[in-house]
């Protein structure tokens, strides 16, 4: 034989796929032939008969081509049975040929009827199964002591039976299957299982799964530990038997439904840990009688609104941990009982009136949080009397009145102070040599400071300084380079008049410095380098010139370049996203940058926004930005970008806003190449271009973002990546960045447009043709901006099917016929132009029709009724459709809308804007257009005056402790 054909017969006997053993495939047609084919013995809607295709005929002889059989692809044995939801009816024994199978890893019998079978023992010949489910399928009786055999079990689900779990029992059954990541045993009866186990932790297994099951009379256990797990649904009512229990820790699992009533029995409980969960309705009043609790958390549930009434008789409490509870009204006297309290922990709640003046009477309090609530009022004296005070945070309420830093200063063990986002104002009359004590954390945000404080000459040791938002003015003084200089790690100066350095070093000295905004100040000169530590660097809105050093190419670490409204010059470093792998965030807006936009975007890219507008970049837009599949934010507009319709950004799977308005686009837009192209996309701005041809409804067909409602609310475009945890210091960005469009014939500026915001703006171009109907398919879009092109035919009545379009502006075309009736219906419509075309008959009346003036209609010299001048003579009045009902939360919403309007107005005077708002234009507007443009979008994410000034504090980037 040649050595060919020897390879030849190799290649051929290693490529056949084994058939299954003849024994295995006799064992599982015994099997088969146990049962009946009953269409009542399977519940789910995907059941079938698997077993109908186990046949001996030629071509399905191998069992391992059978329905619901899996055989291992080297040998050819049974390894996998899948009969799950088959319909088997009948038995199952210690004589079934299933226990022939012995090479089985994984076995699903779930939603059959076994007819009260028994687990038979011969169970224990499976001794590989990873997965046994046997759930739902009318097995009954003892759980057998063979299974405890089954060692290399990772899954085990016996839900849904008539089972009893007592010898063995729970315990055995956990310290002999070692290996389990799932547990299922709901509805099982183990009852007697837990006869003597008085210490139960399964903590920290977050792969351990499970149900709680009903516990039938009392139990001596007296700790239970499964935080940090995945035990999910909810804690039965019978968990008040486990009376005898003093530790109960399930934080951070997946628990929902309502904390039992009868929780409240057990009261030798200490330790109640039930935070990091899911529940909801209300905190049973029950918790009153856990008098001998030493620590409680409530943390982060979903609990109904309210109060705190039921606390006060647990005066042994030292830890008490209630935070985002939806806890509303004051803080309750009762809480004055609890003397022994250490760690007092109520932030991110609903309270309101003032800080109690006895908090002072808690003198062994080392810990306070009450920041994220609405207390107001002054900070009581009594506070300053707590010596063992390590920690106070009191930011964002709205705390007033006077307050002397030496109070705080009297405080000897306190390191971290929080009193950013009020309306406090601190003197600061401490002077040089005084001394005080050394923090870690210092907040003193909107606390009306007019220089820097002098204690800080001695701070040595802090992490973190937050000073923005003040009117610290002048320059930096040299000596504030040594604040925290081995262990400064977030610096924040923003928002100050802050002009520049008395002396400034080569590189920043804080050689552990990661975030460093100075935003919104007057600083002038070139750009301070930061420390190769850096991760945020925002100098955004200052006077800062020259051009931008390589050397911010070697810094490894940074995220987030912010260097937006400035007088920078030159051209972009090559080099500066070529580490675009660190870096998510850069925005270089309203500079004076020149040359191409760099072309060295590598595979590694992890770029989510970047914003380049507004300067004076020419070429093309780069083909390698393809490789930054992570973009969701590019903003490249008002530039000399010359280049066509850039389609091959449409593989960006997570791109969500374009905008390449005032650019020198040509061509045609064309069709897309895939369905797929622009899948995210819910804002696309080409407005002031030069392209040419048809719309492009191909595109209007697949850009299904803007057809579906996003789920998202609120939720910043930029708000997941751009954000680091190293432990103790955490930061999050909520990355403020700013879209250009043009409505009603003005360019407008929004910030932080959010996820439910979608936008189309083709205006000034050289379009021709007709609106295609195929615009009706976006039914999620507010602004819809055709206006200025060479557009012909009629306006597709499609377009009242954009049920919350808000903006709509076909003006300066071509169009002809009449208005559509259809556009009545559009009840959001604010704002509507279509002046300058050759519209004819009369104008729509009724709902916001009513409300458009002369401007919105003129140029159409055959458009007749009100608000023109021009009557429509004896032609028929037309009757618009009924309107749409209003919903219920519509209700009041304008007044709600002035109020929140007056908050906007004033923030923004602080330099804060918050939600998708008008920028330097909107002082002009004295119409009502904005009171009406987003009002839908207020009422459907539940928008009142307390979200407005909790976001009106978070709108700009954040720097955090992490709490």
């Amino acid at each position: 034989m040649s050595l060919l054909n020897l390879l030849l017969l190799l290649f051929l006997v290693s490529s056949v796929q084994p058939l299954c053993h003849p024994d295995e495939r006799s064992a599982l047609l015994q099997f088969k032939e146990s049962f009946v084919i009953n269409n009542s013995a399977s519940s789910t809607p995907e059941a079938h008969a698997k077993t109908e295709s186990w046949k001996l005929e030629r071509e399905s002889a191998d069992c391992c081509s059978w329905d619901g059989v899996e055989c291992d692809n080297s040998t050819g044995h049974v390894i996998g049975l899948d009969l799950r939801s088959s319909y088997l009816y009948g038995s199952i024994d210690s004589r079934s040929s299933l226990f022939h199978l012995v090479h089985l890893q994984w076995l699903n019998l779930a939603d059959n009827v076994f007819k009260n079978s028994r687990i038979p023992s011969e169970i224990r010949n499976l001794s590989r199964l990873t997965s046994l489910d046997l759930s739902y399928s009318n097995f009954s009786g003892q759980i057998p002591s063979e299974i405890l055999q089954l060692t290399e079990l990772e899954l085990l689900d016996l839900s849904g039976n008539s089972l009893k779990l007592r010898k063995p029992g729970l315990r055995s059954l956990l310290e002999n299957l070692t290996n389990l990541q799932g547990l299922y045993l709901t509805d099982v009866r183990i009852s007697s299982s837990l006869p003597s186990l008085q210490f139960l932790s399964l903590q920290s297994n977050p792969d351990l799964t499970g149900y709680l099951p009903d516990i039938q009379s009392n139990h001596p256990l007296l700790e239970l530990s499964l935080a940090n797990t995945s035990f999910f649904g909810q804690l039965p009512e019978s968990f008040g038997n486990f009376k005898s229990l003093e530790l109960l820790d399930i934080n951070y699992c997946h628990f929902s439904g309502k904390v039992p009533y009868s929780l409240g029995n057990l009261t030798e409980l200490t330790y109640l840990d039930l935070s990091f969960n899911s529940f909801s309705g209300p905190i049973p009043p029950s918790l009153a009688n856990l008098t001998q609790l030493v620590y409680l958390s409530l943390n982060t549930n979903n609990f109904d609104r309210g109060t705190l009434s039921w606390l006060g008789t647990q005066i042994n409490l030292t830890y008490l941990d209630l935070t985002n509870t939806s806890l509303s009204g004051n803080i309750p006297s009762s809480l004055q009982n609890l003397t022994q309290l250490t760690n007092l922990y109520l932030w991110a709640n609903k309270l309101d009136g003032q800080i109690p003046p006895w908090i002072g009477n808690l003198t062994k309090l080392t810990e306070i949080k009450l920041q994220e609530n609405n207390l107001s009022g002054p900070v009581p004296e009594s506070i300053f009397k707590l010596e063992n005070l390590e920690l106070l945070y009191l930011h964002t309420n709205r705390l007033n009145g006077i307050l002397m830093l030496d109070s705080f200063l009297e405080l000897k063990n306190l390191s971290k102070l929080q009193l950013s986002g009020n309306n406090l104002s601190l003197l600061n009359s401490v002077s040089i040599n005084a001394t005080s004590p050394k923090f870690k954390l210092l907040g003193l945000a909107s606390c009306n400071l007019s220089e820097f404080p002098h204690f800080l000459r001695s701070q040595d040791e802090l992490e973190f300084l937050e000073l923005s938002d003040n009117g610290v003015h002048g320059q930096i003084p040299k000596w504030f380079w040594s604040v925290g200089k081995e262990t400064l790690q977030q610096l924040n100066l923003g928002f100050n008049f802050l002009t520049g350095f008395e002396e400034l070093p080569v590189v920043l000295p804080w050689t552990h410095l990661e975030v460093f905004n100075l935003e919104s100040n007057m600083i002038q000169g070139s750009l301070p380098h930061p420390p190769p530590s850096i991760i945020s660097y925002s100098f955004s809105n200052n006077s800062l010139s020259g051009e931008i050093s390589p050397m911010l190419c070697n810094l490894s670490f940074l995220m987030a370049l912010d260097l937006s409204n400035n007088n920078f010059t030159g051209i972009l470093p090559r080099c500066l996203f070529s580490q675009s792998d660190s870096l998510k965030v850069v925005s270089l807006r309203n500079n004076q940058f020149t040359g191409a936009i760099p072309s060295t975007y590598m595979k590694s890219c992890g770029l989510r926004m970047m914003d380049l507008s507004q300067n004076q970049l020419q070429g093309r837009i780069p083909r390698s930005l393809a490789h930054c599949t992570k973009l969701e934010v590019l903003i490249l507009g008002n530039n000399l970008i010359n280049d066509t319709f850039p389609t091959w950004l449409g593989t960006l799977p997570k791109l969500k806003v374009l905008s390449l308005r005032a650019n020198g686009l040509h061509g045609v837009i064309g069709k897309p190449r895939a369905k797929s192209e622009f899948s995210k996309l819910q804002v696309i701005d080409l407005s002031d271009d030069s392209l040419r041809g048809k719309l492009p409804s191909g595109y209007f067909n697949i850009w299904i973002a803007m057809e579906v409602a996003n789920t998202n609310g609120l939720s910043p475009h930029m708000n997941s990546n751009t954000s680091f945890d190293d432990g103790e210091l955490s930061w999050y960005d909520y990355y403020k960045y700013v879209l250009i469009l043009a409505n009603k014939g003005r360019d407008l500026s929004y910030e932080n447009v959010p996820d439910s915001i979608s936008a189309i703006d083709l205006s000034s171009n050289q379009f021709q043709g007709e609106i295609p109907e195929a615009i009706g398919n976006l039914k999620q879009i507010r602004m819809l901006n055709l206006s200025n092109n060479n557009l012909t035919g009629h306006i597709p009545s499609a377009l009242g099917e954009i049920s919350d379009l808000e903006s709509l502006d076909l003006s300066r075309n071509k169009l002809s016929g009449k208005i559509p009736l259809q556009l009545v219906n559009l009840n959001f419509l604010a704002s509507f132009n279509v002046s300058y075309n050759n519209l004819e008959g009369q104008i729509l009346q009724g709902a916001q029709f009513n409300t458009f003036n002369n401007d919105s209609y003129e140029g159409n010299s055959r458009l007749c009724g009100p608000p023109l001048s021009e009557e429509c003579g004896n032609a028929e009045v037309l009757q618009p459709p009924p309107p749409l009902a209003p919903k219920e939360d519509d209700e009041g919403i304008e007044s709600v809308f002035k109020f929140n309007w007056k908050i906007v107005m004033t923030g923004y005077g602080a330099g804060l804007v918050i939600g998708m708002s008008y920028g330097y234009n909107f002082t002009l507007r004295k119409d009502g257009l904005f009171m009406k443009v987003f009002r839908k979008w207020l009422v459907s994410n539940n928008w009142n005056s307390s979200n407005w000034q909790g976001s009106l504090r978070s709108a700009w980037k954040k720097v955090s402790w992490n709490y």
